[in-house]
């Protein structure tokens, strides 16, 4: 048989990821955004010589790191996405890189709580003035950003939705968008210990507001890394997406012996299916099957004869 005669067979294994995501653009601009606003918090800080400002503009430049990150994964997606050496393509950089972003998250937490909890046994002075102006700025900043990053955001990930909704989650774009996320709830709790401290003299607010912002941040960053490791150990796609492909190719005769569906990239899926029949179809007669809205881009079908009198007779 001649090679060219196997390429009507033949795919290749870039499904997409080659272009340019919608939440690319998007993650850059949050990224130059909070960049300048760690800049000045940082600068602001040892300007007026506030421990508080100092330590959110560091904050702020972990999650400046963070969502350069995210923005690298989508790079390294496009560039890579046609190399042989991945077997099926690039999609997984996206969920590796929110996987790592929910890392930083979880560290970042951690380090607030424990800073929360150290400055809730030992009070320090903070200069409340300074410290409320950049925290407002600082959530104004992060209302912006997550403006820009709404666009492009899945929203339905915890909403349990039909299998459509299983479909289109980009968790690189996630993780940027809970950094931001993150990033507004610490102002706005920030913003009211400050002013619970400069005005009704609660300075135990400010360390207190840390710990529940901590616990938040906790659970966001456990929900991204459950889903995001899913999908990078190719956990076997949910019940809503495996059982139409149930109901499509058992019928008759035929009989699904072994079936795997799994993520390898944002709103793509890949799929081996063993089929065992007395009177078995074609593999592509299989596969034409397969519904086509489920996005399976890859399907791999072995198909088995069965001559068992007995299994016939069952």
């Amino acid at each position: 048989m001649h090679t060219k005669s196997l390429d009507a067979w033949r795919h290749d294994h870039i499904f997409g990821q080659d272009r340019e995501k919608p939440g690319e653009k998007r993650t850059l601009i949050v990224v130059l955004l909070t960049a300048v606003m760690m800049v000045a918090e940082i600068v602001a800080g040892i300007a007026f010589g506030s421990m508080a400002l100092l330590a959110d503009g560091l904050h702020m430049a972990s999650h400046a790191l963070a969502l350069g990150i995210a923005m690298m994964a989508y790079v390294f997606a496009r560039r890579f996405a046609g190399d042989a050496r991945l077997s099926f393509g690039t999609g997984k950089i996206n969920s590796l890189g929110g996987f790592t972003g929910a890392l930083l998250l979880l560290i970042f937490a951690a380090a607030m709580a424990w800073e929360s909890t150290r400055r809730l046994m030992a009070p320090i002075s903070i200069e409340f003035n300074q410290a409320i102006f950049v925290a407002v700025l600082g959530l104004v900043v992060n209302v912006v950003s997550a403006v820009v990053l709404l666009g492009g955001h899945d929203h339905h990930h915890d909403h349990g939705h039909d299998h459509h909704d299983h479909h289109h989650h980009d968790h690189n774009l996630r993780a940027a968008y809970l950094h931001v996320l993150a990033d507004a709830l610490t102002s706005v709790l920030a913003i009211v210990a400050l002013a619970t401290g400069k005005y009704f003299g609660a300075v135990w607010m400010d360390p207190v507001m840390g710990i529940v912002g901590a616990v938040l941040i906790f659970r966001w960053s456990y929900g991204l890394l459950r889903d995001t490791g899913k999908v990078l150990l190719d956990w076997q796609a949910p019940r809503t997406m495996v059982q139409p492909i149930r109901d499509a190719l058992e019928t008759g005769d035929d009989r699904i012996a072994d079936l795997h569906v799994w993520s390898v990239g944002p709103g793509i899926y890949a799929a081996s299916i063993s089929i065992v029949s007395h009177a078995p179809a074609a593999p592509d007669a299989y596969r034409e099957r397969i519904p086509h809205d489920l996005n399976i881009v890859h399907a791999t079908i072995e198909v088995h004869k069965c001559d068992d009198v007995a299994a016939e007779a069952a």
